[in-house]
């Protein structure tokens, strides 16, 4: 059998055009292209950072059902990052796919929200982290379902459906596990502690946001809140869980600053594309 060098067909025209596609001059700030382009491309990497995370437990969940379960939740987020980066790749204009935008951007140009690129730690901690997202994600899809913009409504009402499951079975699991056993509450309860400071980034908007809101392309950040604090209310009570009693919020995921955790999630997920720049199988 071949090697994997062996199977691939790297050439130099393949290599300065991958270049070329993860670099070049960007678009200028504070147009509407270059607004659109950031809103499309921070919704997109969400799902493709979750998705990557989630992806980890595939075969190492604690029960096949979960395995399984979890496994659907990462291609339903991949696959809505394959509408969001390719509609990006489009209003940029520049002849970049999802995939290009996926495998060849460095950390900096990243712009996902800091707590989808948290550790798994274990699978309390794993659920406790989906539910957070979930409870914003869902209210999120639903305003975009009224954008001015067609075919961003289009993919929102598509993800929506998928995303009402993602909520209702995170929030279930967070709750049976919330009140469950002694050592299952314990392990909830530091998830949500651990991960509370990681949670409100998704509230905190700034320019782009703010003309993206102003022309009804995008909600404005905070708009989400009000949704988001009555879905936990109601699952954290039911789970006998408690939330902090702060609204510190660690930022600069959508600015590009991140934390050390998603550079090596970009060695794993980028490899292959970086060690061989346009390959085909």
């Amino acid at each position: 059998m071949p090697s994997l060098p062996d199977m691939m067909t790297p050439d130099s025209e393949a290599l300065a055009k991958a270049a070329g596609k993860g670099a070049g001059v960007p678009l200028e700030a504070g147009t509407p292209e270059h607004d659109l382009f950031n809103g499309l491309t921070r919704l997109g990497d969400n799902t493709l950072i979750l998705g990557h995370r989630i992806s980890e437990w595939c075969g190492h969940a604690p029960v096949l059902e979960e395995d399984i379960a979890l496994a659907n939740v990462a291609l339903d987020l991949i696959g809505q990052t394959q509408l969001w980066l390719g509609l990006a790749g489009e209003v940029e204009g520049r002849g970049r796919s999802a995939d290009d935008l996926a495998f060849l951007r460095d950390a900096w140009h990243f712009s996902n929200l800091l707590l989808v690129e948290r550790p798994n730690r274990d699978f309390g901690h794993t659920l406790m982290r989906q539910f957070l997202f979930d409870a914003w994600h869902r209210p999120m899809l639903k305003a975009l379902e009224d954008s001015t913009d067609a075919r961003i409504a289009e993919i929102a009402a598509k993800a929506g459906k998928e995303v009402a499951y993602h909520l209702e079975r995170s929030a279930d699991l967070v709750i049976r596990l919330g009140d469950g056993t002694e050592e299952s509450h314990a392990r909830m309860q530091d998830a949500l502690e651990r991960l509370w400071p990681w949670a409100g980034e998704a509230f905190v908007g700034d320019d782009i946001d703010r003309r993206l809101s102003e022309t009804g392309l995008m909600p404005a950040p905070e708009s989400l809140r009000p949704a988001w604090d009555a879905t936990l209310s109601e699952v954290l009570n039911e789970a006998t869980l408690k939330a902090p009693d702060t609204s510190f919020a660690q930022t600069g995921g959508t600015q590009g600053r991140h934390t050390e955790h998603l550079g090596h999630i970009l060695t794993t997920m980028q490899w292959l594309q970086r060690a061989y720049p346009g390959a085909r199988w």
